[in-house]
């Protein structure tokens, strides 16, 4: 891995960071205020962090990119990460199913893990995309970076 491409995956990684944190807030918003279910909800917050990696990554990671065609990038950007998209969000529904198994198993404070629940689902699914998504943002959306 060169230094450059290095660089780009701790960015990458750190904006993630950032990501997962709009899409749990995103969630919350989504379950507390929208008055969605677990599902819906989480379609609504991965969409927010989706818009918001896309964003950050444009203006920080991938510098070397044309800054015209923001539209079309962010399409091609929300395209290139869907298979990554549906891994999260199989992994937030496995977290989801398997969960309340798992707090019944360990019987430890169940109404709290149970409320922790879906964002614990959203940080499982976050991690299992990121190299993945870095490696199609980096060959299909940010091609000249």
């Amino acid at each position: 891995m060169t230094q450059q491409t290095s660089r780009q995956f701790a960015t990458f990684a750190l904006i993630g960071v950032g990501g997962l944190f709009v899409d749990m807030a995103s969630l919350a918003v989504a379950l507390h205020l929208l008055g969605l279910d677990p599902y819906g909800g989480r379609v609504f917050s991965y969409l927010m962090a989706a818009t918001f990696t896309w964003y950050m990554n444009r203006q920080f990671t991938f510098t070397g990119v044309s800054r015209r065609g923001a539209i079309r990038q962010w399409a091609r950007f929300l395209a290139a990460n869907a298979v990554g998209a549906v891994v999260n969000y199989g992994v937030y529904v496995l977290v989801l199913k398997v969960g309340p198994w798992v707090i019944a198993a360990i019987d430890l404070w169940p109404d709290l893990l149970t409320a922790l629940l879906p964002y614990a689902g959203v940080a499982a699914g976050s991690v299992s995309g990121l190299v993945f998504n870095f490696v199609l943002s980096k060959k299909l959306v940010f091609r000249n970076a």
